[in-house]
């Protein structure tokens, strides 16, 4: 909050009332986070976790069905407009970054593996098939990426605007692409980031 504080000459004044608000609003749902904006949309509160220091943008929408959950680390800056789904578990590391219009789900409707769902049944008829994301510390996704069920993305790691990751990411990666795939590691004992070979 003190970035926000010492920055408040940025924001117009509809902005601070706003935040204003939101803050009241964050210290007496979410103790313990940062800056809650409103609006905001949780179904299933109570399989939502979150660490210390959370901030979100406007306009989030987290869903969770059944038995799933959704936990954030600490210090989890989240955008606008980003929408994180769970019916099984998705989970969030310490220190990760997430731009506006992210998309993080661990379900789909329907299998579509060999003997899956029927494409004569309708997409809301098929049941919900879940398989657990995982997110490490200190990840920055970028605008409009979307993470599918059942991957992993390493700690450190980068993901360029509007990628797809359907693939597991290993750890301190640039990833970008639709699907999205590593092209710079970071590279320890250089000390810098380094372009994967194609």
């Amino acid at each position: 909050m003190s970035y926000v504080l010492d920055n408040l000459k940025e924001y117009s004044a509809s902005d601070i009332v706003r935040m204003g608000w939101s803050f009241v609003l964050t210290k007496l749902f979410y103790p313990g986070a940062m800056l809650v904006r409103r609006p905001l949309s949780i179904r299933q509160k109570k399989g939502l976790s979150f660490g210390k220091g959370l901030s979100t943008g406007r306009n989030c929408r987290i869903e969770i069905f059944g038995e799933g959950r959704i936990e954030l680390g600490d210090r989890c800056q989240i955008g606008d407009n980003v929408h994180l789904v769970a019916s099984s578990s998705v989970r969030i590391g310490d220190d990760c970054l997430f731009a506006s219009k992210v998309f993080v789900s661990d379900t789909s409707h329907g299998s579509y593996d060999d003997g899956g769902s029927s494409p004569a049944t309708r997409p809301v008829d098929r049941p919900l098939v879940a398989n657990p994301v995982a997110i490490g510390d200190r990840v920055w996704l970028g605008e409009n990426v979307v993470v599918l069920p059942g991957v992993s993305i390493g700690n450190g790691c980068v993901v360029g605007a509007n990628a797809v990751v359907c693939d597991s990411l290993p750890e301190n990666c640039v990833a970008v692409g639709a699907p999205a795939r590593p092209i710079k590691r970071f590279d320890e004992s250089a000390n810098a980031w380094v372009r994967v070979p194609c």
